[in-house]
């Protein structure tokens, strides 16, 4: 019986036609993907699409998605990475059930297979160094060079090889080759290295193998072993296919899965190169993988990111053949528009500026109804303090206002959230010159922001009361690089210095301080932000996860 895919508003794309046409021909009675990571680093957004392309297929379609440890580097591999690969693929909200794999698991049959293709004349042993081998790989336009040990005998081939296995060869002494074609003008069939000499000790299988398989040799017959109908890879795998095929030909493989490739994600303003994310850690342009500047799942989770906006982002830019560059924009749209609908709405001054009601009694303090979610009654209320001092943000006053700046100014008129109407009427400065208090009088009869007589003002204002409200640290993360295309190969010339600010002295509800939840929320005419892990409850910490809407794009003269 065919499976049917289940109802979606993915949509289509030429993977998924291609997925429907096998299982409408009953080529496929159940389709199997996988997603074959190298546990080698931290997983980031081009991660995240095809962890959603594979697992969201399969459940699409009523099949099963495999999650697979490419672990064949064990010099490069740490069970630190496995750890929160997995932990990253159950955040986006996939899991693989009792199909977890590892390259690791089929070392035994892959090294039997290459004992097949050296019985069968389709492997040699070279003791080329490697770099006599890349020198007499040719080039696009000029063929490469035979080794001159291709022409070994079958037996000689396996004796220098089981020797190999036994650890009796330094590392780079020898390498077991397929012998397909030199002249070839996918240079990837020029007698691809499929084993490499390397004395190291496995995570998993321990000293018990000298020699490893290279990627292009253990993906192709991992995916066949497990039954794999659709390998999905990104296209720069795409050269690569025909030695996929041409290695599933020659073995006595118990599937023929077949290799599809898809367009990466590039992203402005971002680099998604593993090399470069290891240097940004390791240079210290970033505190870590999972500093919320960096690309990784790790750091958007830091961020605050829901992993709901970041499959609604895969999900929009959908699956191409062609490489493309997708607008940052895209990204962060879909960031806004899931905060949006989930986060509670809360009040906090990043940049505090005291303000003293002159007519409001000292001693007085009331408590005023705010709501949670504006588009939510179900959300409820919370009640906020109101007393004579408060704060107000630094960049919602001017001495000397333009024209068309609506906010508090000497004289001027402005509802506060929630609360009153308030009119400065003096300026308080220090020996600087620099206004550090403003004086103001407020109208009894305007509670709850609105006046009996019907007399409008042109701005509201979010504040807190300086005696209830808490003190906490606020970190502001803007774009890591400053240049929509940023050089990989010289990075650090784009790199935005301003891509932290620290703000130390902001100021929070009571009801933010005290929840101690890592849920998000919107600080009303600031953004969206997240408690971050270094919080402590005597000084809680937070972090912007993104605008309530694009600065960024105007400061650097870019458009996002």
């Amino acid at each position: 019986m065919t499976a049917e895919p289940v109802a979606t508003e993915t949509g289509r794309d030429f993977i998924r036609d291609i997925i429907q046409a096998d299982l409408d021909s009953k080529k496929h009675s159940r389709i199997v993907t996988r997603f074959p990571p190298e546990p080698n680093g931290y997983l980031h957004l081009g991660h995240a699409k095809s962890i959603a392309l594979n697992f969201g297929v399969a459940q699409e379609f009523c099949g099963r998605c495999h999650l697979r440890f490419d672990d064949t580097n064990p010099t490069k591999e740490e069970q630190e990475y496995i750890d929160s690969i997995q932990a990253d693929v159950r955040w986006l909200g996939y899991d693989w059930g009792s199909d977890l794999f590892y390259a690791s698991d089929y070392f035994d049959r892959l090294y039997e297979w290459a004992e097949t293709l050296i019985r069968n004349g389709h492997a040699y042993v070279d003791d080329q160094s490697q770099a006599d081998i890349r020198a007499h790989r040719g080039t696009l336009t000029e063929p490469g060079q035979n080794s001159p040990f291709r022409d070994r005998t079958v037996e000689e081939n396996l004796d220098l090889f089981r020797r190999m296995k036994a650890g009796e060869f330094p590392n780079g002494a020898r390498v077991l080759r397929a012998k397909i074609d030199m002249a070839s003008g996918n240079i990837n069939l020029r007698d691809p290295v499929l084993y490499r000499i390397l004395h190291a000790h496995h995570p998993r299988t321990g000293s018990k193998w000298s020699i490893y398989p290279s990627y292009d040799y253990a993906h192709g017959q991992s995916d066949a072993i497990e039954g794999i109908t659709h390998s999905i890879c990104t296209l720069e795998f795409e050269d690569h296919r025909p030695l996929y095929d041409w290695l599933l030909d020659k073995l006595p493989v118990p599937s023929k899965p077949h290799q599809y490739e898809f367009a990466r994600l590039n992203l402005t303003y971002t680099l998604l190169s593993k090399r470069v994310l290891t240097m940004l850690v390791r240079d210290g342009h970033v505190a870590g993988w999972d500093d919320p500047r960096m690309p990784t799942i790790v750091g958007l989770k830091r961020r605050g990111v829901p992993p709901e906006a970041v499959r609604e982002f895969v999900k929009r830019i959908g699956v191409a053949k062609a490489n493309s560059v997708v607008d940052l924009g895209m990204l962060e749209f879909s960031i806004r528009e899931c905060l949006n609908r989930i986060a509670l709405r809360r009040m906090a001054v990043l940049r505090p500026l005291k303000v003293v009601i002159t007519n409001y009694p000292e001693a007085q303090t009331e408590e005023l109804e705010a709501v949670n979610h504006p588009d939510d009654p179900a959300a409820g209320t919370r009640r906020i303090a109101f007393s004579r001092e408060l704060y107000i943000e630094q960049d919602d006053f001017m001495e000397n206002p333009p024209k068309k700046f609506f906010r508090l100014s000497p004289g001027n008129e402005v509802r506060l959230r929630y609360a009153y109407f308030i009119k400065c009427t003096d300026v308080v400065k220090n020996a600087a010159g620099e206004v550090v208090e403003l004086r103001c009088t407020y109208d009894p009869a305007t509670k709850g922001g609105n006046a009996p007589d019907g007399r409008k003002v042109k701005a509201t204002m979010h504040w807190l009361s300086a005696a209830h409200s808490k003190p906490a640290e606020i970190r502001i993360y803007n774009q890591l690089f400053l240049n929509a295309a940023p050089d990989a190969a010289n990075f650090t010339g784009d790199l935005n210095p301003r891509s932290l600010e620290i703000l130390s002295d902001a100021r929070i509800e009571p009801a933010i301080a005290t929840a101690n939840s890592t849920e998000a929320m919107q600080f009303e005419r600031q953004g969206y932000f997240v408690r971050d892990a270094d919080s402590t409850p005597d000084r809680p910490v937070f972090n912007r996860t993104i605008g309530l809407r694009d600065t960024f794009a105007k400061e650097v003269g870019g458009k996002s």
